[in-house]
């Protein structure tokens, strides 16, 4: 059998010598390499080989079908590549390249990107802060003491008794008056938190806070910017309408709605039919805010507003559901 198996070693590797097509190599694994073939039909003879034999007989066979079979990949590498560079096996230069996608921002970042760009045009600073943040800039210092009924609006996530996650950015108020006298014009972008999940809110969201403070600032400039906002956000032709409110930092207070972008005014199931969307906050500062700064309120006033980025991405494109914007489907986030 050992001669057997050296014969069969030597006219394997002659043959696989000879071969130069893809064929000749198929032909040649069922040959010697198959379940059929002569490599197995040596295997199983081995049961015909005396007791002391079989071990010493077994592993010259095993060797000698591990020698085929490496010998065999690298004949067939060989032969492909010679087959490339000879030009059996050419690439179609005439096919169009495959570009890889191009990333893009996701689209509550653009639109916060055009929100502040619109306020930096106006002159309007920006500041930002920490996300995690203290009871004090996000509750007392806003007038929102505690126990005061308001605080039930917020759904806050504590961490401790004093420490929080932001539930607006409007601490960075506070933070930025504690730091700077007046005249001051300043928006503060970023990520906010509240207990909060439907399909209209989301327990992290992306909000834009600004504030101006000066001498004899009036509600009319506080119309004057919001109105400039609304008409480069979204159209010169865009119906405005401030409805009273209350916000404990304000006073007096009002919500701002617009017209609505799907209807048109007509009436839709998005604006529940009365041709509005409400899509901000906003208001005087209350002197209490100006007490807690160190500002003296007979002398200056300001005034304040809030935007929640979601809430203008989804006017602006015409999405219904807030929570598309996390679900990370890239066939609905190529559409911008």
């Amino acid at each position: 059998m050992e001669a057997e198996l050296q014969h069969l070693q030597t006219e394997a590797r002659a043959d696989l010598a000879a071969l130069t097509d893809a064929p000749g190599l198929e032909a040649f694994r069922v040959k010697y390499l198959g379940r059929k073939g002569l490599c197995t039909t040596v295997m199983r003879s081995l049961g015909a080989v005396p007791d002391a034999e079989r071990p010493r007989l077994g592993k010259l066979a095993n060797d000698v079908r591990q020698d085929l079979e490496a010998a065999f990949a690298a004949r067939e590498a060989e032969l492909a590549t010679s087959q490339a560079v000879s030009g059996a096996v050419r690439p179609d230069l005439t096919l169009p390249g495959r570009l890889s996608p191009f990333g893009k921002l996701h689209p509550v970042t653009q639109v916060m990107d055009e929100v502040c760009g619109i306020f930096a045009g106006l002159g309007f600073a920006v500041a930002e802060g920490p996300d995690v943040e203290l009871d004090y800039y996000n509750f007392e210092a806003l007038n929102i003491p505690p126990h005061h009924p308001a605080r039930d609006m917020h759904d806050t996530f504590y961490i401790s008794d004093s420490v929080l996650l932001r539930t607006h950015t409007s601490p960075m108020q506070v933070r930025a008056m504690q730091k700077a006298a007046p005249p001051l014009r300043m928006i503060a972008p970023g990520k906010v938190y509240r207990c909060d999940s439907d399909i209209t809110h989301t327990p992290m969201f992306h909000q834009v806070e600004g504030f101006l403070v000066d001498r004899k600032v009036s509600f009319g400039d506080l119309k004057g910017v919001l109105s400039v906002f609304i008409a480069k956000m979204f159209d010169a032709k865009t119906p405005i309408r401030f409805r009273p409110s209350f916000f404990p930092f304000t006073e007096p207070s009002a919500e701002v709605d617009i017209g609505c972008v799907i209807c048109k005014g007509v009436g839709c199931r998005v604006c529940k039919k009365t041709g509005w969307l409400e899509i901000l906050g906003a208001g005087l500062i209350d002197p209490a805010v100006f007490k807690m700064v160190g500002y003296d309120p007979d002398a200056y006033t300001g005034f304040a507003f809030g935007l929640g980025m979601e809430r203008i991405a989804m006017l602006k494109y015409g999405i219904t559901d807030i929570r598309l914007f996390y679900e990370n489907d890239l066939r609905f986030l190529a559409q911008f």
